[in-house]
């Protein structure tokens, strides 16, 4: 016997508190009035009597009652042998129904393995949980066979990727709400993929004991369709040809020819044959992809002949649709804005804008609401028809690029942004003559994918007050540079310097094209950024236009897996299936997706016997055959807590200590 938290002891010098109440105890008597003392004989009584204790047993409850609640406190606990805990022990069934489950009949197997488990904890509780990336618990703690088995049979092959950190931190949070003994049983082709990048992810609980069911013993030959690098979208029927590349794996494999096979809507549009190295890779063009307007569903296809035909496809989808229209609206006599965001464009973008470009002069008879965005390049005035129309085309959701320029400096405020301009700074008079930019928010598509914009000089720009716009960019100077800001349902960029060469040689570097390119398709709400996706990757359902839209999603079965709430507020959707998923807009935007498995899976090199006995805990002792379970050799101890009898014991012995304290009252009142 033991005690968690001995320091509690100290409180038994509290046990003198009812001996000392005790002793308090005093014999009164009511004094009577007497007219003299003459007649009284002097006399010593002695208080011999008044010191004694009394009510013995009243006493020896409350100090029993003291005794116990210092005992509770110091948490006492026997050790006891497991084996005679049996009983109380928690068997937890962890199958693993990651994607490489898929190959041949490793799945089935697990289950087997777990029936036979089943059959043979005895009156042990058990819980049935399937694991991928996450652990998803089948059942609560119970001992109804019956319904453990039929949890097992339920459990169906998923497409996710195994983790065994993430299954080693489940079971951990497991354990410190489980106080009994677990006995952890995994049932898995052990993949090596599946390991943790430190081995310290996977520590278990104390109270964990591993047992490990490997249902295949080495690892076996497989090729796959590894990537495929395609465009998501394309624009126009005469549009460039579009390149579909893929790279071709083979692990434990010999050296081999596979053809490799494009197909479009369910139809083989190209063939082709690689040379696939021993154990290694090989990569496979095809010049011309040919889809039809619209969503297509596309797929790169290899003839394996393996024992896992599951990863022998990769799915995407592309979007042909017309290019979006946009405006520039510049001033007059200027030719280099128009030259140099067309040129841009068209580089970066696969003609997916028409750029119309005109003078402010012109701009009078456009209709805003025909154009995807809108570009204001370094204008002196804005008519004020023209200003009315652009305000109200940017609070019902257009968006506008503002690049102010050298002309702009004559205003006291910058237009629809409405920023008040401070200063104009050229820097042709600063000893090198330019500036550069000194800090940036790298989480915004233009900066991030334009790198940071390095060694880009600027030689003039607008130092504006940012007010509540947001400051993307800055210069060395803390001039801003890049703001944004929110006007209704629609936003500005205001770009401070001008989109010429002669305020700044940004459109003769190369981060111009991805700034035009992505301030593109961010104004134009046109972000679709590819069409494939991993499994377990979460989808945007909405971009910063969309939000009060409703949304509709549909599954690869076809079903709508959001609830009425959750597809008019949620954000984003977890793609949890392979196959491909359609999402629906109120405003009626469509997008599709194809969702693939995580190429590790395809992986199905096994996880060395030294490692798996390692993650047992047995120091590195090599385990034999499928499963190692935990020897007998020692008998195993497990403290086993008595603070709860005790608590029970005292509060035995308070209900006892009241009654006899009541009636001890109701005597002295008597009396």
């Amino acid at each position: 016997m033991g005690l968690f938290a001995p320091w509690f002891l100290a409180g038994l010098a509290g046990l003198a508190l009812p001996v000392y109440l005790h002793l308090l105890k005093r014999q009164t008597r009511q004094p009577k009035r007497v007219s003299s003392l003459m007649l009284y004989e002097s006399r010593t009584q002695s208080s011999t009597r008044h010191r004694r204790l009394r009510y013995f047993l009243l006493l020896s409850l409350r100090l029993l009652v003291l005794l116990l609640l210092i005992l509770t406190f110091a948490n006492p606990f026997v050790n006891r042998d497991a084996a005679a805990l049996a009983s109380n022990r928690l068997v937890l069934l962890v199958i693993d129904n990651s994607f490489s489950m898929r190959a041949g009949t490793r799945l089935a197997d697990a289950k087997e393995a777990a029936m036979s488990v089943l059959g043979g904890k005895g009156a042990a509780r058990a819980q049935v949980a399937a694991f991928g990336s996450q652990l998803r618990l089948m059942t609560q703690p119970i001992e109804d066979q019956a319904a453990l088995r039929a949890a097992v049979q339920s459990i169906q092959p998923g497409d996710g990727h195994g983790n065994f950190a993430e299954l080693s931190r489940a079971v951990r949070a497991m354990g410190e709400s489980v106080r009994t003994p677990i006995e952890f049983h995994v049932f898995s082709d052990m993949q090596r993929g599946n390991l943790a990048a430190t081995f310290s992810d996977m520590a278990l609980p104390a109270n964990a004991t591993l047992v490990t069911h490997a249902v295949v013993t080495k690892a076996q030959p497989n090729w796959t369709v590894e990537s495929v690098d395609a465009p998501g979208q394309v624009w126009g029927k005469d549009a460039k040809p579009v390149h579909v590349q893929a790279v071709i794996a083979g692990y434990g494999t010999p050296a081999a020819q596979r053809t490799v096979s494009l197909v479009v809507n369910g139809k083989t549009t190209a063939t082709k044959t690689v040379a696939v190295p021993a154990n290694g890779r090989a990569s496979i063009d095809f010049p011309a992809l040919e889809v039809p307007y619209g969503f297509s569903r596309c797929e790169v296809k290899i003839d394996s002949s393996d024992a896992f035909p599951a990863d022998d496809l990769r799915r995407f989808a592309v979007q042909r649709s017309d290019p979006q229209r946009a405006l520039l609206i510049h001033n007059y006599g200027d030719t280099r804005s128009p030259f140099y965001i067309g040129a841009a464009l068209s580089a970066a973008a696969q003609s997916a804008f028409i750029l119309e470009s005109i003078n402010v002069s012109e701009a009078g008879d456009r209709k805003p609401s025909n154009y995807a965005f809108i570009v204001l390049s370094d204008l002196n005035s804005l008519p004020s028809l023209l200003d009315n129309a652009l305000t109200g085309y940017v609070r019902s959701g257009g968006s506008l690029l503002i690049a102010a320029g050298t002309s702009s400096g004559a205003r006291s405020q910058i237009p629809i942004f409405g920023a008040h301009i401070v200063e104009t700074r050229d820097y042709n008079r600063v000893p090198d003559r330019y500036m550069t930019v000194g800090s940036s928010d790298s989480s915004y598509p233009a900066v991030a994918k334009a790198g940071g914009w390095p060694g880009v000089k600027f030689f003039y720009a607008l130092n504006v007050d940012p007010g509540d716009a947001r400051v993307i960019v800055r210069l060395s100077d803390q001039t801003p540079l890049l703001l944004e800001k929110r006007i209704g349902e629609g936003r500005v960029v205001l770009l401070t310097s001008g989109l010429d060469n002669l305020t700044n040689d940004f459109p003769l570097q190369p981060a111009f094209v991805p700034f035009i390119e992505q301030t593109a398709r961010y104004l134009a709400g046109s972000e679709r950024q590819g069409g494939a996706r991993p499994v377990d990757a979460f989808l945007e359902l909405r971009n910063a236009k969309e939000r009060a839209q409703g949304v509709e999603v549909t599954d690869p079965e076809g079903n709508r897996p959001l609830t009425l709430g959750e597809a008019a507020s949620a954000q984003s959707f977890q793609l949890t299936e392979a196959g491909y998923y359609q999402l629906r807009l109120a405003n009626g935007r469509q997008d599709e997706v194809g969702v693939n498995p995580d190429p590790k899976e395809s992986n199905l090199d096994v996880i060395p016997d030294d490692v798996l006995s390692l993650w047992q805990g047995k120091g590195g002792q090599s385990s034999q055959g499928t499963s190692s379970t935990p020897g007998p050799a020692t008998p195993h101890k497990t403290p086993q807590t008595l603070w709860w009898y005790v608590m029970l014991l005292m509060f035995a012995s308070a209900i006892a200590e009241s009654v006899l304290a009541s009636r001890y009252l109701g005597t002295q009142r008597e009396e």
